[in-house]
């Protein structure tokens, strides 16, 4: 356990729980104060299958996460979704993870085939497998990420020192962000305690809500719906991270394939992938549907409950849907990671195999993605 100093109180504070009044490393991306409350490494398990003949394989397992910026999969994965009526007779056990590492402990483990997962943890993944493990298939969502503070602490980038910011987890997306940021406005942060010039912690998404009306906080870099839930309690938004980025695109959410799986099931993949595609048109062509589909299928997982109108409806609007994983952002989120001491320098050539991707893409009549960074397989 990380030893840490301990903070003067800024508000009155209440109790909580030890993983949320210290920045310690705890895991757990849930459904941010709101939606399912799953156990943090316990995934809930669901399955089906479409009608139609198997492909070749009678069953593929899917992950993904209960948050917005996963909403592809929410939708596309429902008993009569997009995804599973491209899947035919080939039944989707599907797993509902809070954590990137969860997941990718899955893959490796052969217990997941392909999963919705962020782009850090994807890193991390090829990482630790030596580029064995993983491809990125597919985009799935960009942007839907902000630095959220209280305006009576917080009210301009120069009052973040001394300020205590939330992130959902040592080294997920959000976390590298934030200490990427802070380090280009000249803050000092110790990567792996969290401590310095802004002090900052880690915890779980659900669990941040709480932590911001005790006091503990005084905001928090986080994904939708966090942001959102956060905003709707008083806080304001102090960096939109798409401003952050060229055109206001980066990866939030993309697809993975276990090499294994993809290699003995390309035709699952590909239908796994045509399913993203025309459910990313479907949730761009009738967001309001997509809205309320979303929340049903949130309120339906193990401890789940919808989104309130003043949470949801800003946080999807927050959200692009598309399927170019933009490997560019990928490739700089990475670099910050480097920076930040939370990754050894990794050759990422290779994680991308847009292959299906582009043969999906042209029978829609789409654009190809032609940008993989030079990241692509050899």
């Amino acid at each position: 356990m990380t030893s840490v100093r301990s903070l003067p109180a800024r508000r009155p504070r209440r109790l909580l729980s030890a993983a949320a009044a210290l920045p310690l490393l705890v895991g757990g991306l849930a459904a941010c104060g709101y939606g399912s409350e799953a156990e943090d490494d316990e995934p809930a398990p669901s399955g089906g299958a479409g009608a139609g003949e198997a492909l070749s394989a009678d069953e593929v397992s899917i992950g993904y996460f209960a948050n917005i910026t996963h909403a592809t999969a929410v939708v596309g994965l429902q008993d009569d979704g997009l995804i599973r009526q491209e899947l035919g007779g080939t039944e989707a056990s599907t797993q509902v993870f809070n954590a990137g590492p969860s997941a990718i402990e899955a893959l490796n483990s052969g217990d997941l085939d392909v999963t919705f997962i962020g782009p850090n943890p994807a890193i991390n993944g090829w990482a630790q497998s030596g580029g064995q493990s993983l491809r990125v298939v597919s985009g799935a969502a960009s942007g839907g990420a902000s630095l959220v503070v209280d305006p009576d602490v917080v009210r301009r980038v120069d009052d973040l020192a001394g300020a205590r910011i939330a992130t959902p987890q040592l080294g997920n997306t959000q976390d590298v962000a934030l200490l990427n940021y802070l380090a280009d406005e000249g803050f000092e942060v110790n990567p792996q305690d969290g401590t310095g010039d802004v002090e900052v912690y880690r915890i779980p998404n659900s669990e941040i809500p709480a932590a911001f009306d005790g006091g503990d906080i005084d905001g928090a870099w986080v994904p939708e719906p966090t942001a959102a839930n956060l905003v709707s309690r008083g806080a304001e938004t102090l960096i939109d991270e798409g401003e952050l980025w060229e055109n206001g695109q980066y990866v939030v959410t993309h697809v993975i394939a276990s090499q294994d799986f993809l290699a003995e099931h390309e035709d699952v993949v590909e239908a796994i992938v045509r399913g993203v595609v025309r459910t990313n048109a479907w949730i761009n062509e009738h967001p309001e549907d997509a809205k309320a589909q979303f929340n049903a299928e949130l309120a339906a997982l193990p401890g789940g409950s919808e989104l309130p109108a003043e949470v949801l409806d800003p946080a999807f609007a927050h959200v692009e849907f598309l399927n170019d994983p933009l490997a560019a952002t990928l490739q700089a989120g990475a670099e910050h990671a480097t920076d930040a001491g939370l990754l050894e320098d990794t050759d990422l050539t290779g994680i991308y195999d847009l292959s299906l991707l582009n043969r999906v893409l042209a029978e829609e009549g789409l654009p190809e993605v032609t940008d993989d960074a030079g990241l692509g397989v050899e």
